[in-house]
């Protein structure tokens, strides 16, 4: 499924701007570029296509956003290719297909939506198209499929757990982390449990870890043992003890074929060990698709290092079953060939009290056990729910080994939610009302629950958890929340739910339903998901803002409705997550959605808008880093609100107010002034040796080793210098202005400090930056610097570079560097007032043109690139789009820099095909008799309604 674009409200969508040459149409408002995907690992091999990365022997349809579209007929490959220097390289190649298309026996084929070659109509394709094949072969799974509702209920907003997992664009691993057995290897008693999810290119990894110190990094490496990704572990960022949560971006096709065949690697870094303390193999699993509970289990004796397993339990659809798998490690000896089994018994304890005892042998090619435990009682199945079953695997024989652990329901970084709508009802409705719910599953099997109801069109008289309903009119109610309803929250906890709840819950198999007076039987409804990790702290920390038709104004009845996530980081960057539900199939909508800022009183009309992108299906997430003031004041005053536009509603289907506290309008964080504070020279090389080699530099009077940074003796305190290859590069230090009213100016520093920042917290932020748990490493410096840092980057061979800020990410450990946003300016005739300045200035009042020179500066109003060509501010053109030639029917304009595409609507002739006559876009219809004045007088009567360009 492609990418949907999400616009923040205010907005239109982009096809139903009005054409540039209308009087009407408003000057169009500079989007906010979102954040695009991140960029490739450093050294990684591939080709770059669209503001995307995409790996060597990849292929695809280019994606050209609207109002062009996915081009069907073409297809791009990225090529392998080796530069001058040997390394592989990508090269992208794209070339037409349509000539490819075979021919059809019938006369009157049809083009289907998403092909590029005609199809026999009433007929399934002579020869079906090529599509990818998945990255992931099928696994086996335990369950069958439910039963379908009954016919006089809505059923099309059941996905069972078996359509939410069965996707070929997500694909689910786990591992088993202990110390190695071989003597080069450290040992450790720790025992860990990781489960990833791969989603497209990202690989998302909840990881729980027992008899473990704090971990500083999650590291991925191949067979050989080279590190292919490092993760590093923020206190701050664990939702709970024991556990990580994290994201592995944009893995290229090498390490996906190395994950496919079970070749990578993942190991634990702590302090004491810097090689990994225990590690493991990512396997595929057939029972990760059913599992809902789970549990560690670690050596009752601590002596015997490297020895762990752990188990993945599910219950049976509708026996009270009790299926599992047992993976160990360290139970048998790989050198004892007298006796290549052993037998191993489980056992199921309750306060040490043996409820259950399986005994099997297994072998050093089949470590893992398989067993059903049946008919478990109601008394076990709600000890199963409180996390108070033990199970307990110990070996028989000379060499007696035994572990165990407590089973808990399966533990995960995702979010469990719904989105409630009419449109998901059991008898569908419209009524424009929302509910939103986020809920949390406790280790004592206790369930947190906080569910919002919006815009409904009666009082509510109920919000009960319930399953699907098994027989006509009759509802199955689970636990009914409507005591701790109050004025729009139902808020409280649900206790003791037994095993099926749990196991019910964790398959997607509940319901969410908000009964009105107006509607009995439900108003809104939805079904309980879970929602992948994102790394959005907001998930964990806040309720979402609902989205419903009856918030936008003028309200509208919709079945459909969402609820959002959005908040301001330290950097005042504002990250989002919306999902919405109730639009039917996605490939029958275009989903838009838009951020608004407005005044409430006496200013409606004066909107500030800005535009997202990020939807995939009914799910959106991404990050604005260039958020003007205006709206960031209007999310402090709560004067902001998220809106969602559908083809069916380009003026709004759901809407949401967003407040954010913040202190952004002051400047937010600040470049660092203490910049010389983090630099570290490299270790002083003998002298004779600096001179002997070719890349060092020789600047006054003194050998500078390649890569060293120093002050330089004319201006100790001003100024950086770097060797680079034998070329010296000097810039002064730049000053950012202090977001403090009290500065000092210190005698060893060049740029001044807030007088209430003590000298203590810069040694220890300082110290901090070092240590790689708490801080990021910029390979253009060398240098490690703090979590939340900013500053000027230098980059090799180039210097200091004064037009760009580079930012720590203390959640990530990334560093993120963007460009300086430069005020937008009013005069036509800029200067820069220093050669230092990255923004250039308004001067006296002085006519002169715009050079060509200056489009590539960030000050505005600024020309458009559109291909190879540019074009001036306010100019428009038909784009040439290979190997389509000339697009007659899409006119472009410029706006301020910002390129704004449409495609002129063409109404359609009532003629006969053979009086038409081709015109450069639309057909029009023929006179047949209509004499040479009269012919020339209709040209002028319909000269005003052509396409301006």
């Amino acid at each position: 499924m492609a990418a949907l674009p999400l616009l923040l409200a205010g907005l239109l969508p982009l096809a139903l701007c009005p054409a540039p040459g209308e009087a009407s149409r408003p000057k169009p408002l500079l989007p906010i570029q979102p954040e695009k995907d991140p960029l490739p690992s450093k050294g990684a091999a591939g080709c770059s296509f669209g503001g995307r990365f995409y790996a060597l022997e990849d292929t695809w349809h280019p994606d050209l956003g609207e109002p062009f579209g996915v081009m069907h007929c073409v297809v791009c490959y990225c090529e392998p290719q080796r530069n001058r220097r040997g390394k592989p390289t990508g090269k992208v190649s794209c070339k037409n297909i349509k000539h490819d298309c075979p021919a059809l026996p019938c006369s009157e084929s049809v083009l289907l939506p998403g092909h590029c070659c005609k199809t026999c109509p009433k007929a399934s394709p002579s020869i079906p198209e090529k599509r990818p094949e998945p990255i992931f072969d099928s696994f086996e799974y335990f369950q069958d499929k439910e039963d379908d509702l009954h016919k006089s209920y809505n059923d099309r907003s059941y996905l069972s757990s078996e359509d939410l997992t069965r996707d070929d664009s997500r694909t689910d691993f786990v591992a088993l982390l202990t110390s190695g057995v071989e003597p080069w290897l450290p040992l450790s008693s720790a025992v860990a449990k990781a489960r990833f999810t791969l989603v497209r290119s990202y690989l998302l990894f909840s990881i729980n870890y027992e008899r473990l110190g704090p971990p500083s990094r999650v590291r991925f490496t191949d067979p050989d043992g080279n590190v292919l990704f490092e993760h590093p572990v923020q206190k701050s960022v664990s939702l709970q003890e024991g556990m990580i949560c994290g994201m592995w971006r944009n893995l290229h096709k090498p390490s996906i074929r190395l994950l496919k065949s079970e070749q990578l690697r993942i190991s634990l870094v702590t302090k004491a060990q810097p090689a990994g303390e225990i590690q493991g193999p990512i396997i595929k699993h057939r029972a990760l698709f059913a599992e809902t509970f789970s549990a560690i289990l670690t050596s009752v004796d601590p002596t015997h290092m490297g020895t762990g397993g752990i188990a993945m339990l599910t219950l049976s659809d509708t026996e009270n079953n009790l299926h599992f798998i047992l993976m160990a490690k360290g139970l048998l000896e790989p050198a004892d060939k007298e006796f290549p089994w052993v037998s191993l018994r489980v056992r199921i304890l309750h306060q040490n009290r043996v409820l259950r005892e399986v005994r099997a042998n297994i072998t050093m090619q089949d470590p893992d056990f398989a067993e059903v435990l049946s008919d478990l009682s109601n008394r076990e199945m709600l000890w199963l729910a409180q996390g108070q079953l033990k199970i307990t695997a110990e070996t028989e024989g000379r060499r007696l080994r035994q572990i165990a652990g407590y089973i808990t329901a399966r533990k995960s970084c995702d979010t469990i939610q719904s989105v409630l709508c009419g449109g998901d009802a059991l008898l569908p409705t419209k009524t424009g009302a929302v509910g939103s719910a986020k809920l949390m599953l406790h280790e004592n099997g206790t369930l947190e629950y906080q569910v919002q109801v919006a815009g409904t069109a009666s009082e509510v008289i109920g919000v009960t958890l319930e399953t699907k309903p098994r027989r006509k009119n009759k509802r199955n109610i689970l636990f009914d929340m409507t005591p701790s309803y109050r004025e729009g929250l139902a808020s409280g906890t649900w206790q003791p739910m037994n095993a099926r709840d749990t196991h019910m819950l964790l398959q997607s198999e509940l319901f969410l339903n908000v009964a009105t007076k107006d509607f009995e039987e439900g108003e809104v409804r939805g079904q309980i998901s879970s929602l992948l990790y994102s790394g959005l702290l907001a998930r964990y920390t806040e309720l979402p803002i609902p989205l419903a038709g009856q918030l936008v104004s003028p309200p509208v009845r919709t079945g459909s409705a969402g609820h959002a996530w959005v908040s301001l980081d330290e950097h005042c960057h504002l990250h989002y997550e919306i999902v919405v539900a109730g639009l039917g199939k996605s490939d029958d909508i275009a989903i838009s959605a838009h951020l608004h800022g407005v005044a409430e009183l006496g200013e409606r009309g004066h909107e500030h808008t800005r535009l997202l992108k990020g939807f995939y299906g009914t799910e959106a997430q991404g990050v604005v880093k260039d958020l003007d003031a205006e709206l960031r004041h209007h999310l402090a005053q709560g004067t902001a609100f998220l809106q969602v536009s559908t083809k069916v509603n380009p003026r709004g289907e759901m809407r949401g107010r967003v407040h954010i506290p913040n202190q952004c309008e002051s400047g937010g964080v600040q470049l660092a002034p203490e910049e010389d504070e983090l630099l570290e020279e490299p270790k002083p090389k003998d002298p004779e040796q600096l001179k002997k080699d070719p890349n060092s530099c020789f600047f006054e009077g003194r050998h500078r080793a390649h890569g060293s940074r120093w002050a330089p003796a004319y201006d100790r305190k001003c100024s950086l210098c770097s060797c680079q290859k034998r070329t010296v590069i000097c810039d002064p230090i730049l000053c950012q202005p202090l977001n403090c009213t009290q500065q000092v100016h210190l005698e060893d520093r060049c740029c001044p400090v807030c007088e209430e920042r003590k000298a203590s917290q810069e040694e220890l932020r300082a110290e901090k930056a070092r240590d790689s748990s708490e801080g990021c490493y910029f390979d253009g410096d060398k240098t490690w610097r703090g979590a939340g840092t900013r500053w000027h980057p230098v980059v090799p061979p180039f210097g200091l570079i004064k037009c760009a800020i580079c930012t720590c990410k203390g959640a990530t450990g990334e560093v993120h560097c963007e460009k300086v946003q430069c005020p937008r300016l009013t005069c036509s005739n800029p200067v820069r007032v220093s050669p230092s300045d990255c923004c250039k200035q308004c001067p006296a009042p002085e006519k002169s043109p715009p050079e060509l020179s200056d489009m590539m500066q960030a000050d505005g109003p600024r020309a458009c690139r559109f291909g190879r060509q540019w074009y001036m501010n306010n100019e428009s053109w038909h784009p040439t789009v290979p190997p389509f030639g000339e697009m007659k029917c899409i006119t472009c304009w410029c706006v301020s820099g910002e390129t704004h595409c449409q495609r002129q609507e063409c109404s359609p002739a009532s003629c006969s095909s053979h009086a038409k006559k081709e015109t450069r876009c639309c057909a029009r219809c023929r006179a047949p008799d209509v004499a040479p004045e009269e012919a020339q007088e209709k040209l002028r009567a319909d000269a005003p309604e052509a396409w301006s360009r």
